[in-house]
């Protein structure tokens, strides 16, 4: 059962880290950027990559442990 729920967060989250790491190659090798511009191109995406997989690790656990959204209480 909690793994029907599992499904949509792991896809939706691999579409958008896949996203994210497409920026980071076009700003890494992309030669005519300046290098500050770079720097962030790269750094941005990567740390907005790890957030999406930060909140997908609490949604899985948000689900296994049987924790609803409190909204469906009311």
């Amino acid at each position: 059962m909690h793994k029907k729920k599992m499904i949509a967060p792991i896809v939706i989250t691999a579409v958008v880290v896949l996203y994210f790491i497409g920026f980071v190659f076009l700003f890494a090798f992309d030669d005519s950027i300046p290098f500050l511009i770079k720097i962030l191109g790269v750094a941005i995406p990567l740390l907005l990559a790890g957030a999406c997989v930060y909140v997908l690790v609490e949604r899985i656990k948000e689900i296994r442990s049987g924790e609803e959204d409190d909204i469906s209480k009311y």
